[in-house]
């Protein structure tokens, strides 16, 4: 069994609340934090650990609090980023769910680090129930005294507050959020400046992942060194995975980074092997942005090494034979799944969820949706493909946020490695339409894809 830090305690009952999270030993990284460090020996601690970014670029955490600018009488933030919206991904929403005060112990012990005494904790619109949980969990921690004015008697204030989010997937890209989070239509901002020098309200602003908020609390407990110790070269300590797909045992699971792709699939610790006795065809490593890999190139990098769950090895061979941990959003494909299916299923969400604000992002998502939708019922040409691949080229680096390219990376691998299947549905028109019967409502019906 791999080392747990933060699912340790998920089976214990009544770990959702303050007594028994208290009872195993909740809160003691912010009395070790407030009473024996100061705030810039959190921040070493945190640069000692490795600890990357949770959220999906994998940016180390302590280099990036670093950069936050610390002009005098001006207020710092923190903000969590619990917009989780990538398809596939739902550990954080586990994580706020089960262990809140892991959460908020987190908080406490980050906002001291950056010299926040105001702190938000962004959720999902949707999430309603994880924000009630939060709320709940923010009001025990205040009757304890782990929040509010002289936290623990050292002089130190915080309040903390949980906002929730616009319902939308651009919102977790960290500067669309801070702009719903002041009022505001939910658009990237144009970088730089970047959060650390111009963030909230024009302030200096740290924007973290849930998961990788949470994870200093193990950082302090242990010490950054001790955490350090986990995990492979670059990749440090331990990754909530979302595992779904055609697998016996879908869930969270926390890993050791460092596990063999190969393992976390068959091994009846995780995901207990391909269900129904399939073969594997593909995977999505870290949500549905990241480039799909084939079955070849899961469990062995392109020359010839184990592929392991790590930032270095899941990216090994760059975009051409490589994917990305990303979020951690683990999608595993059978034998029988129709990867042109699941392509035009991922650019329709991507379509939905642009902003508009960049035009090869507003045009392109929505080019690719209807190109992709005629080559899956079966009216598409050869032409089409090349068209696939000319739009996404297009659209990747060509936007002011993220969100282009996460469309257009789906395409582009699916394309790269499974270029035969999207033949296969222009050859075969009769028989796409045949299985696609009762497919064509979720063409656009402003804009219907027909030959």
């Amino acid at each position: 069994m791999g080392r747990k830090l933060l699912l340790e305690h998920i089976n214990e009952p009544g770990i959702n609340t303050f007594a028994v999270y208290r009872q195993k030993g909740g809160y003691r990284a912010v009395e070790k934090a407030l009473k024996t460090m100061s705030p810039d020996d959190v921040v070493e601690e945190v640069k000692k650990s490795g600890l990357r970014g949770r959220g999906g670029a994998g940016f180390p955490t302590g280099m990036k609090w670093s950069f936050l600018a610390k002009p005098e009488g001006v207020p710092r933030y923190l903000v969590c980023n619990g917009d989780e919206s990538e398809p596939g991904t739902f550990k954080d929403r586990y994580l706020m769910t089960h262990i809140p005060h892991a959460l908020v112990e987190g908080m406490i012990v980050s906002s001291y680090a950056l010299g926040a005494n105001t702190s938000y904790i962004y959720v999902r619109g949707e999430m309603m129930p994880q924000i009630r949980i939060l709320e709940n969990a923010i009001a025990e921690a205040k009757a304890a005294g782990f929040l509010g004015n002289n936290i623990l008697g050292t002089g130190y204030n915080l309040e903390i507050y949980v906002q929730p989010g616009g319902g939308a997937y651009i919102c977790g890209e960290e500067t669309a959020l801070l702009e719903s989070l002041e009022g505001k239509r939910g658009n990237p901002r144009i970088k730089p400046p970047f959060p650390a020098i111009a963030g909230l309200y024009g302030c200096p602003t740290v924007v973290n992942n849930v998961e990788s908020i949470a994870a200093t609390v193990p950082i302090i407990n242990d010490g950054g060194e001790e955490y350090a110790k986990i995990g492979i070269e670059r990749s440090t300590g331990t990754k909530l995975i979302s595992a779904s797909g055609n697998i016996n045992k879908p869930g969270v699971y926390e890993i050791e980074l460092g596990v063999p792709v190969e393992e976390f699939i068959y091994s009846d610790e995780y995901c207990g092997g391909i269900a129904n006795g399939k073969k594997l065809k593909a995977l999505v490593a870290g949500g549905s942005s990241v480039p799909i890999l084939p079955a070849n190139l899961i469990t062995k990098t392109a020359t010839g090494n184990p592929r392991l769950m790590t930032y270095e090895s899941l990216a090994d061979g760059g975009f051409q034979t490589g994917s990305m941990m990303g979020s951690g959003g683990f999608i595993v494909f059978d034998e029988d799944q129709c990867i042109v299916r699941n392509t035009w299923n991922f650019a329709r969400f991507y379509h939905h969820e642009s902003c508009g604000q960049c035009s090869p992002c507003r045009e392109g998502t929505g080019w690719m949706e209807k190109v992709l939708h005629k080559i899956e019922l079966g009216h598409g040409s050869m032409e089409d493909i090349d068209l696939l691949w000319d739009i996404q080229r297009k659209i990747e680096g060509n936007t002011i946020c993220p969100l282009g390219d996460a469309a257009a990376w789906p395409v582009a691998a699916a394309i790269r490695h499974f270029r035969d299947e999207f033949e296969w549905h222009v050859l075969n028109p009769q028989e796409s339409q045949t299985r696609n019967y009762g497919l064509a409502h979720y063409a656009d019906p402003l804009e219907p894809v027909v030959q």
